[in-house]
């Protein structure tokens, strides 16, 4: 049993994905080929944002989202203690100050009743994680950041096809970040991501700072980056685009029947009414978490833990005040682990997960 059997996705949709490569290959067009503008209407039009800015990974995303956003020395910005390490860790590189807040114990989301006790004269915005798949509350979050004069980004690395209130992730805000790596969603082959916009202004700078700040060639207005999406990965994404709401809906059916046979052992997840989850991970909490992950892996069965150490305990941030202490995301960090989860497995793979859990 594979955490993520990407093989089985490549072979239901390998006419479609070898189609897309080979184009690429026969026309050479590596670099900003047709196929990067192809992709960024299609995920326009699919999320609801006015435009998609591909580049190339979603770390890039949320630096040039930063970046096209002004964020500058001293700067704060407030981020979910829970969550990956790029969240957090591309303040601090344009060298601005990340401000950790716990998250709800439920939905694993930013902790929205605890926000506004964080923000001070220097916060400029707020970055929401869409966690394992569900939106966080951008209500909320919206209107604290409306109140006190702030952006806000969705940081929908592991939640492109979700929705919150009828809405897509990745079109709630005043940016919107995603990532392509394999294992989402929605992955290519290789490191890819997007940024979304409704600025039409933010949109062309995006596209200057992610091309070496250039406004044409050799022509330089800004400092900026290689940031850039590779035209085969683009190709790769576009190709798996056309399938990906069946995908949406076999993960949410695979998540109902993992909660109906998990639900009075262990704690499983919960979705709020208002979200559709993409479920890019389906994640347990237990207290017997270490114990139960050695007998799935003595009977073959992958789990991961995502995340096992909270961002205010990560040494990269030890220059940060240690005064605050995050009580949800150190609980959080202890009992979650998370299953095998993608839209090809089968109802006697996730019995066998949940007989052996049982067990």
């Amino acid at each position: 049993m594979k955490f993520v059997d990407l093989n089985k996705q490549y072979q239901a949709y390998k006419t479609d994905i070898d189609a897309a490569i080979s184009e690429v290959i026969e026309t050479t067009a590596f670099i900003n080929g047709p196929a990067i503008g192809r992709l960024e209407s299609e995920l326009a039009e699919y999320s609801g944002a006015y435009q998609a800015v591909s580049c190339a990974s979603g770390t890039d995303a949320l630096l040039l989202a930063m970046m096209a956003l002004d964020v500058k020395e001293d700067d704060e910005i407030i981020v979910p203690v829970f969550s990956f390490i790029a969240t957090a860790s591309m303040i601090p590189f344009l060298k601005a100050k990340p401000v950790f807040v716990d998250v709800e114990p439920n939905t694993f989301n930013i902790d929205t009743t605890k926000i506004e006790e964080r923000i001070t004269p220097k916060t400029v915005g707020i970055i929401g994680v869409s966690m394992y798949g569900q939106c966080a509350d951008y209500n909320k979050i919206n209107d604290i950041a409306s109140k006190n004069n702030l952006w806000v980004i969705e940081d929908g690395a592991q939640s492109f096809g979700a929705t919150y209130h009828g809405k897509k992730s990745c079109a709630l805000t005043t940016m919107a970040t995603t990532s392509f790596f394999p294992a989402k969603p929605l992955g290519c082959y290789g490191d890819g991501g997007a940024i979304f916009t409704s600025d039409e202004q933010m949109t062309e700078k995006l596209k200057m700072l992610r091309n070496h700040g250039q406004a044409k060639r050799y022509h330089h207005d800004m400092i900026g980056l290689n940031g850039r999406m590779d035209t085969i990965q683009a190709a790769i994404v576009s190709a798996k685009l056309k399938h990906f709401d069946a995908e949406i809906e076999k993960r949410n059916q695979a998540a109902m029947l993992y909660t109906e046979l998990l639900k009075p052992v262990v704690e499983t997840p919960t979705v709020d009414p208002v979200n559709l989850s993409a479920w890019a991970q389906y994640t347990i909490r237990t207290d017997k978490r270490d114990a139960l992950r050695e007998k799935l892996s003595d009977a073959g069965i992958p789990s991961a833990v995502h995340y096992p150490i909270p961002l205010s305990e990560q040494k990269a941030f030890a220059y940060l005040d240690k005064k605050e202490t995050f009580p949800v995301a150190q609980k959080l960090s202890q009992e979650v682990m998370s299953l095998p989860m993608h839209a090809f497995i089968t109802e006697e793979e996730i019995k066998a997960v949940c007989n052996a859990i049982k067990a």
